[in-house]
């Protein structure tokens, strides 16, 4: 999930767009306040997050986000007018992973927004949710400290839901980015693999959802 915060609904409208054609999920706000609000509910990945707003500037949120445990981790973009060497100094120095100016080109942007993206999942070696572990580097699956034995196609369907809580796949996404391909005819495939990983996971395969007409998700909460 992206968020973006921009006043001018112009630009917000474009970056959007722009977002959801590369099959990015995000949701823009035109003022501070709620953008507060939507993160109470749900913590993006990245903000693009524009500074000259009305009540209060994009360092000030900058830096609340920052401090915040909830929110530190968000990747923030910032988005500007003020293309002064000292801005850029100030807006990194509190916390942003970039600086991109106004105005600018919307291809650079989604390749910051895709560099953003790289970085942040290779930092995500591992995921902890209760009492369910999980290791990318390990390769290792445990459940209140015991190792669960998973086939390479479970770990990897497993991985890619955990990497992505409450975003559904389609069986044809998941077939395309786990074994390269998208045939309806092989989807057959995925609900073995998903039948497998559930009956291993135990209580936690209820956290796998199916999707009637679509595919699967991984719920927080069952």
């Amino acid at each position: 999930m992206i968020y973006v915060l921009e006043d001018d609904n112009s630009i917000l409208e474009l970056v959007l767009y722009a977002l959801k054609s590369q099959n990015l999920k995000a949701k823009g706000f035109s003022e501070p306040l709620a953008l507060q609000e939507a993160l109470k509910q749900e913590i993006p990945q990245i903000l693009i997050l524009d500074v000259m707003l009305p009540c209060m500037s994009g360092f000030e949120i900058l830096k609340e986000i920052k401090k915040n445990k909830n929110t530190k981790e968000i990747a923030v973009l910032m988005l500007s007018a003020l293309n002064g060497e000292l801005d850029k100094v100030k807006g990194l120095d509190f916390g942003a992973d970039d600086y991109i100016t106004k105005p600018f080109g919307i291809m650079e942007l989604l390749a910051r927004i895709r560099a953003l993206l790289r970085r942040k999942e290779k930092g995500k070696d591992e995921i902890i949710l209760g009492d369910l572990e999980y290791s990318y580097s390990k390769h290792s699956v445990k459940l209140k400290g015991k190792k669960i034995v998973l086939t390479l196609k479970e770990f990897e369907i497993l991985g890619l839901l955990l990497k992505n809580i409450e975003r559904a796949f389609s069986r044809d996404e998941i077939l395309e980015i786990l074994w390269g391909d998208s045939f309806s005819s092989e989807s057959r495939r995925v609900d073995i693999h998903i039948k497998t990983l559930r009956q291993k996971l135990g209580d936690w395969g209820d956290h796998i959802k199916t999707i009637r007409g679509l595919g699967y998700q991984f719920v927080r909460e069952v």
